[in-house]
């Protein structure tokens, strides 16, 4: 029976069944349930003991991916919103953590735009990336957050679309919390399933869903909430464009149509018109920002007063 990892009902409906349209990583089809308690979607059951064969070496955080124009330029809006949090953090000098930060290239940015920071520190599962780091100045934990120990605080720590891949989301918020400076701020960025996009494509495929990688999505409502039992409050939230999900959407849905062909050797993110449809798909989602909630969220968290 579906158990909700962060609460621990066992009142859900099914929301989907979905398969890896993205990668071909699996013929396998994976059930996603909504948690009557808590208001979270998770995939069931979580294929912890797979992630060698859901991430290919194809996955577009270990290629060059990340230099293609459409990524560029979410990568620049989103820098600026970064460093807007940094400037109202106080102190002299800042220490800086990135769970799930690679190679480093965030913190290469913030580095530049924020002179205070003099210490930076990834954690990451991801081996290749240590020597990159490194060589950077970072210094790197090959590993899970769950794992890492410091006898560090940390200024700002970043977790970005990070907390939807991971089994217990409860347990790396609390470790996140432990680690954070009395000042300090943690920024999250994570799907929002409760979206016009998720919506329209719920029977077809949310690309939100990134099946089978994303094992717990949030609402608004339902992040605040762990946040919160987690001696957390939020100080700001806003939503932001889900560009890609909308790609992996519509070029899923193409794909059905035989109008578009992917494969395993050639996935939907690497698909000409998947740059062009996420350009579109931005601005459509910037324009509508005021009044609707969109399929990306950022969360800047604190502690609570006296935690």
């Amino acid at each position: 029976m579906p158990q909700c990892p962060i609460c621990n009902a066992v009142s859900s409906n099914k929301y989907a069944t979905a398969t890896d349209v993205e990668y071909f990583t699996s013929n396998n089809s994976f059930d996603y349930y909504e948690c009557l308690g808590c208001e979270i979607l998770f995939i069931f059951p979580m294929p912890m003991n797979e992630l060698a064969i859901i991430y290919p070496d194809n996955y577009y955080s270990f290629t060059a991916m990340n230099r293609s124009i459409s990524f560029r330029i979410k990568d620049f809006i989103d820098s600026i919103f970064y460093r807007k949090i940094l400037k109202q953090v106080p102190g002299n000098t800042l220490k800086v953590l990135d769970i799930g930060g690679g190679t480093g290239t965030l913190l290469d940015s913030l580095i530049k735009a924020d002179k205070r920071i003099t210490h930076t520190q990834v954690v990451d599962i991801d081996a290749k990336a240590k020597k990159i780091a490194e060589s950077k100045g970072h210094n790197y934990y090959n590993g899970t957050i769950e794992s890492f120990s410091s006898n560090d605080t940390y200024d700002v720590i970043l977790m970005l679309n990070l907390i939807e891949h991971v089994a217990d989301p409860k347990e790396v918020i609390k470790k996140a919390s432990s680690l954070l400076s009395k000042n300090g701020v943690i920024i999250v960025k994570t799907p929002n399933y409760k979206s016009l996009d998720a919506s329209l494509f719920k029977n077809s495929y949310w690309g939100g869903l990134h099946c089978p990688r994303h094992w717990v999505l949030f609402t608004k409502k339902s992040f605040q909430t762990l946040a919160n039992v987690s001696g957390l409050e939020t100080r700001r939230f806003s939503y932001t464009q889900g560009a890609p999900f909308w790609s992996f959407s519509i070029l899923h849905w193409l794909h059905k149509k035989k109008l578009i062909k992917a494969s395993k050797e050639n996935p939907i993110i690497y698909h000409p018109l998947f740059g062009l449809i996420s350009i579109a798909t931005a601005a459509f989602d910037f324009l509508r920002k005021p009044f609707a909630p969109l399929s990306q969220m950022f969360f800047v968290v604190t502690k609570k007063p006296n935690n």
